[in-house]
């Protein structure tokens, strides 16, 4: 998905770093992969992520250093800069997902972003790059390290298109939706199992994505008064139903273990990620979006 060259990026909600940092504690909540990559392997080998892994330590953080400086956010100026530099990509993606939750959810409030690169300080404790995008309710913030693209295609096979890497960073304003509205605290009430409350969490904020591609690029920008982006293509929405496919928990089973075990899924498996995803497209209702509802999964 493309960006119209002349919509000016606001990046007065977003911060970037590229050092190391203690942190708060709290729950992350994931989006790509899903969350720290150590708790992903522990859930996926019956092991409770507690015991390998201390809120308070991440290996290879040094939890007494402080933020270095990071992406220069002078660079992001327009839908041109947008196109060409992933950073820039990221913030005008979460731009267009702002202005197009104001219009669905009444008495929306932005999310901060935080673009960041080896490690970070959250709100909900430290984190490094192998925790892929992620969202903290404890400051309401979406953290994205866009080196993470390069690892959905190279190591989990998706495509690599515009759509790929947005539908990543409306998933994690999914999140905050879901933060926003007092539900996502139900992902850790039952976390664990094809039905439970992590893979209708995660499930739910695809379907969210999904609301945001539907009205991308018919929702215009007050400042310039023309749409964020350019219209679909099927392309772009073969990219997005891609990277769905390519994290979802069956598959990242397969890939780490050889098998797989449901009763371990935290996200979903790729057909069901795909499916929510399109539910939120095709509709752009995000009523539409109850995976917690009877006979939902």
């Amino acid at each position: 998905m493309t960006f119209n060259e002349g919509m000016q990026i606001d990046t007065s909600t977003t911060s970037s770093s590229g050092g190391r940092g203690g942190g708060g504690r709290g729950i992350a909540v994931g989006g790509g992969i899903g969350g720290l990559l150590l708790v992903v392997v522990a859930l996926f080998l019956g092991v409770d992520p507690s015991s390998v892994l201390p809120q308070d330590q991440v290996p290879g953080m040094d939890t007494q250093g402080v933020d270095a400086s990071g992406f220069d956010l002078s660079q992001c100026k327009t839908g041109a800069d947008a196109n060409a530099i992933v950073q820039c990509r990221v913030v005008a993606t979460g731009n267009s997902v702002d202005a197009v939750w104001a219009q669905q959810l009444q008495g929306y409030q932005r999310p901060q972003v935080r673009l960041f690169t080896g490690s970070v300080n959250t709100g909900c404790g430290p984190a490094d790059s192998a925790v892929g995008p992620f969202y903290c309710p404890s400051d309401r913030t979406a953290y994205f390290d866009t080196d993470f693209f390069d690892v959905l295609v190279d190591q989990f096979g998706s495509s690599g298109g515009p759509l790929a890497q947005e539908y990543v960073v409306a998933h994690e304003f999914g999140h905050h939706v879901q933060n926003l509205l007092g539900v996502l605290g139900r992902a850790q009430q039952d976390p664990q199992g094809p039905t439970g409350g992590g893979v209708r969490t995660e499930l739910q904020a695809d379907c969210y994505a999904g609301v945001w591609a539907h009205y991308a690029s018919i929702t215009k920008q007050e400042s310039t008064g023309e749409p964020f982006l350019e219209p679909l293509s099927d392309k772009d929405i073969a990219d997005a139903l891609s990277a769905a496919s390519s994290v979802g928990d069956d598959r990242i089973q397969k890939q780490a273990t050889g098998r797989v075990n449901p009763e371990a899924w935290t996200h979903g498996s790729s057909a069901q990620r795909q499916q929510w995803f399109t539910q939120g497209y095709r509709t752009g209702d995000p009523n539409q979006c109850d995976t917690f509802a009877p006979g939902a999964l």
